[in-house]
């Protein structure tokens, strides 16, 4: 393509500066909240001090990590494209890393293994059923994930390999940080569900309205407190 001519190089340059302002910023925090104590359940004393409980594992709400938050629709003015080897989900000391990956609609997951041991990746999914038989460090297997939705990988020989694929409709979307922070840039200005995401808790659904240019916060707690009580 040949290159512009001089005088039209200022109006190209303000296009470009205006495409590139035209896109603002959601940013803020995700982080879970602990159901309430039974009645009663102070005074009980501490059972989990027993011999029979001691090895019993609590869940701490506040050190809850791997939330996503995102877009939770179709962008009509922006469809980003997945690069074709845009995520890699590593098999090390016997874990999958990360344990939680999200991932636009179409993006090819990479599965290397860097153990010295055989691993057997699958899932059985109904987003996205696969087996990628025993291997070590001779392949690395890749996979596109184009069905949005939740797919959980096992390894068939070690039963604490776990992790999730999650797949999402665009790739406007962030994993929130240790400290429960996310920032999702360069969204197209309009108003959009935004969901925030954790596998153990569920989801919460804000409409936000993206400006132009500059930030606008969504911050959001989530617990099991807003299912409905049976």
């Amino acid at each position: 393509m040949p290159p512009a001519p001089r005088r039209l190089l200022p109006v190209v340059l303000a296009l470009a500066l205006a495409t590139a302002a035209s896109a603002g910023t959601i940013v803020g925090t995700v982080s879970a909240e602990a159901p309430p104590e039974p009645p009663g359940a102070a005074a009980a004393g501490d059972a989990y001090a027993s011999r029979r409980y001691k090895f019993v594992e609590k869940i701490d709400y506040s050190r809850l990590r791997d939330f996503v938050v995102y877009i939770d629709q179709p962008v009509s003015e922006v469809t980003p494209g997945a690069p074709a080897l845009a995520a890699v989900t590593t098999q090390k000391d016997a874990n999958f890393e990360p344990h939680v990956l999200p991932v636009a609609a179409g993006t090819t997951v990479r599965w290397p293994n860097e153990d010295d041991i055989y691993h057997n990746v699958f899932s059985m999914s109904d987003t996205k059923e696969f087996d990628l038989g025993y291997y070590k460090k001779e392949k690395t297997p890749e996979l596109v994930f184009d069905k949005v939705g939740r797919v959980d990988v096992f390894c068939a020989i070690h039963s604490k390999m776990h992790c999730i694929i999650l797949v999402l409709p665009n790739a406007f979307f962030a994993s929130a940080d240790a400290r429960g922070r996310y920032q999702i840039r360069d969204v197209p200005p309009g108003t959009y569900r935004v969901r925030a995401w954790h596998e153990r808790l569920p989801g919460r659904t804000l409409s936000v309205t993206v400006p132009a240019e500059g930030e606008v916060r969504a911050d959001f707690r989530l617990g099991v407190e807003t299912l409905p009580k049976s």
